[in-house]
């Protein structure tokens, strides 16, 4: 089995969607506060509004055809929100 991890994250995907679509991203500005790393359903909480925050960005302002929207899509379903989000949370818990 291959390493397929890049620059520190589980995959090149997931370090593409954090670094592109999610870099600035600050939880309390999208109604979520008091997130904890320790708290599994803060993570799942927030990594399933993230999977909803960048498929919105990428495909409700966008003229994509869909076989573009759907080589996306499949991308997508490579990222790892969960790691996203755990870092969001951990950034967010030193800052604040």
């Amino acid at each position: 089995m291959s390493d397929k991890t890049y620059n520190g994250w589980t995959n090149y995907e997931t370090w593409r969607v954090n670094l592109e679509c999610v870099d600035g991203f600050d939880p309390s500005d999208h109604g979520f506060s008091g997130l904890s790393v320790a708290d599994n359903s803060d993570i799942y909480d927030l990594s399933e509004y993230l999977k909803q925050y960048v498929e919105k960005c990428l495909f409700s302002y966008s003229d994509n055809t869909a076989l573009v929207e759907d080589y996306a899509r499949a991308f997508l379903q490579n990222v790892n929100w969960r790691e996203i989000a755990a870092h969001l949370i951990a950034d967010y818990a030193e800052t604040n």
